[in-house]
């Protein structure tokens, strides 16, 4: 893969439930390190086009390349073999759990004798939570913390660093910012920002025009379920992007 060959790559991608077009022939890239934003209405066809990418819904028609080759998902799983993690409005995070046992949820360490005697490694999972947060500039004072015990954007935080921690190239993030304040917002963003400055590639799917337009290099914008404008955030401003997702200005 050369350094200009998209990591992520989406040509006439459709998505069809029964007579319902959920979306259809929707085209767009995101190259190695960029961020960009996926925007639009309610019914727009983000979270189907989220879900195709996840390998929740194979795509009816089109193509998906990942770093210039054709792939085929079947399930999350498959997604995840290729380096594309997603970090949903949920989060995916067990309340009742730990920081470092939600880090590791469903990869747990263990340690033991043989095949016969294996027990989790807790200390080992608590170590490599703690070094992975603090090597990402959050800060955690207990790897042990309860989630519930967390703020909104803590919790964010530790999805997205999870995602990270599992080698993920790629990062999906749904509404990253949705039911959080000002200042939890910037905190996320922030991290946001020194994750794309690593090399992730990152693609935000969000109804925050200001986190869109600080964080993303380029916008896509879908209508109704079609592709309606792809824009240079440098060219744009909020109100134009907003103009596109209503469909009061010219598709582009």
């Amino acid at each position: 893969m050369t350094p200009t060959t998209p990591i992520l790559e989406l040509k006439e991608i459709a998505k069809h439930f029964g007579a319902i077009k959920a979306v259809d022939g929707v085209s767009f890239s995101v190259t190695p390190g960029e961020c960009v934003g996926l925007v639009g209405d309610n019914g727009a066809g983000k979270s189907t086009i989220v879900k195709v990418i996840s390998g929740y819904h194979p795509q009816t028609s089109g193509k998906l390349l990942i770093r210039g080759k054709e792939a085929t998902f079947s399930s999350p799983l498959d997604s995840r073999k290729h380096k594309i993690e997603t970090v949903y409005q949920n989060l995916a995070l067990v309340e009742q759990l730990g920081v470092s046992a939600n880090f590791f949820l469903g990869r747990e360490l263990h340690t033991g004798w043989g095949r016969a005697i294996r027990y989790l490694d807790r200390n080992a999972m608590r170590v490599q939570a703690a070094e992975e947060l603090q090597r990402i500039g959050i800060s955690i004072q207990n790897a042990d913390a309860t989630v519930s015990d967390l703020s909104g954007g803590q919790r964010q935080s530790i999805a997205i660093a999870r995602s990270i921690f599992w080698g993920s190239e790629c990062l999906i993030l749904d509404e990253p910012t949705a039911a959080l304040g000002v200042n939890e917002t910037n905190a996320v963003a922030e991290l946001i920002q020194r994750v794309v400055n690593s090399g992730v590639s990152v693609l935000i799917v969000s109804h925050d025009i200001d986190l869109i337009t600080k964080l993303c290099s380029r916008i896509v914008v879908l209508r109704q379920g079609k592709l309606w404008s792809k824009l240079k955030t440098s060219d744009v401003t909020a109100a134009d992007i907003v103009h596109h997702i209503t469909g009061t200005a010219r598709a582009a």
